[in-house]
């Protein structure tokens, strides 16, 4: 997923996945940045981590693909109330 825009209480939010490794892990984990356009809250963004990881980077952002509009949503909604 390069990036989507999902739009949550009329908002939009543009949403960027990023995989990361810990030093003592060989799993990519997913995280997901949330970015607000064109609205009053501050644009810096908000980071959650996914329940998604694997051994390789590229299956990851497959994987990131498949998650629906309506799971992004729940996500960022949890991580502004």
């Amino acid at each position: 997923m390069a990036w989507r825009i999902i739009d949550t209480d009329g908002e939009v939010w543009h949403v960027q996945v990023a995989a990361e490794r810990r030093a003592d892990t060989k799993l990519w984990q997913l995280s997901l940045a949330f970015r607000p356009r064109g609205s009053d809250r501050e644009p810096r963004a908000i980071w959650a981590q996914y329940p998604l990881e694997s051994m390789s980077k590229s299956s990851l952002f497959q994987a990131a693909d498949r998650i629906s509009d309506d799971t992004l949503k729940q996500v960022l909604v949890q991580h502004i109330t």
